[in-house]
């Protein structure tokens, strides 16, 4: 398998685990900037790459009245401020074409949502960029439906690629993981990320948004890195209860450390 690099950090190929983690949208700077900074002194302390992740714009929600973020101008610039201050890479997701160069000047890594990974014009617009290009999992997908969303990507002579597994759909509201699905995308020869808090999200299991389980993060985190994966994704809130948006899924701020803890013994037991 190979790796790739964004900025200073390998991912990939024996590398390290990677941590992803933030805000799941960006709420203010504020919030923003003190999350990024206490997980830059957690993961600093522990030896764990990081990578900062928020979103300017929540455009798949379910329900019109969803609280959908800062917008792309303000949010690339809350953005910026924490890549310039925290001194950490950068990743959030688009939604259409357009927006693509525009983050661009921003992001380290483009991430394409799970609900738009079959969206052809979007995953090209992003792989033209030549930033890392993040293909999140559609819950509807099997693992190798990846192949040919990674080919459209490398077909613009991109090959700045991670995988993320996020669940896929089991019934209504619900979401299972299939750890196979880890080796089955790794074996396409690209790093494999593994999102903890969006596999215990359950869409639309609160009528007009999403619902979730986090209590099971930490034993799914535990059984990835032990499985095999390359990063964890984990969507991490000082308060998550209070959150705008996918409080249910996130974990608490408070906890980060000691699930790290546990995910980097593992690692080293490997």
């Amino acid at each position: 398998m190979g790796q790739i690099k964004v900025k200073n950090i390998k991912i990939g190929a024996g590398n390290p685990l990677v941590l992803i983690a933030g805000p799941c949208v960006i709420e203010s700077e504020k919030l923003c900037l003190d999350t990024a900074k206490r997980i830059k002194d957690i993961t600093t302390k522990l030896k764990i790459p990081y990578i900062f992740k928020s979103s300017f714009d929540k455009a798949n929600r379910l329900s019109i009245d969803s609280y959908r973020g800062s917008g792309i101008e303000r949010g690339l610039d809350i953005l910026k401020k924490v890549k310039d201050k925290v001194n950490v890479p950068i990743l959030s997701d688009i939604h259409c074409v357009i927006d693509a160069r525009i983050a661009a000047e921003v992001l380290d890594i483009i991430q394409i949502p799970a609900l738009l990974s079959r969206q052809t014009d979007l995953v090209v617009a992003a792989a033209k960029t030549g930033k890392v290009v993040n293909i999140k999992k559609g819950q509807f997908l099997a693992p190798w439906d990846i192949l040919p969303i990674i080919k459209k990507i490398e077909s613009c002579g991109n090959k700045n690629i991670l995988i993320t597994e996020r669940g896929v759909s089991f019934g209504y509201n619900n979401l299972v993981t299939d750890f196979r699905a880890l080796k089955i995308m790794r074996d396409f020869g690209y790093p494999v990320i593994y999102d903890a808090t969006h596999s215990v999200q359950l869409p639309g299991g609160k009528g007009k948004s999403s619902g979730g389980q986090r209590e099971f993060v930490a034993g799914l985190s535990r059984a990835a890195v032990a499985f095999g994966c390359d990063g964890l994704f984990l969507e991490v809130h000082p308060q998550p209860d209070r959150a705008l948006c996918d409080g249910p899924n996130m974990i608490n701020l408070g906890d980060l450390e000691k699930l790290l803890k546990e995910v980097k013994k593992i690692e080293e037991a490997l």
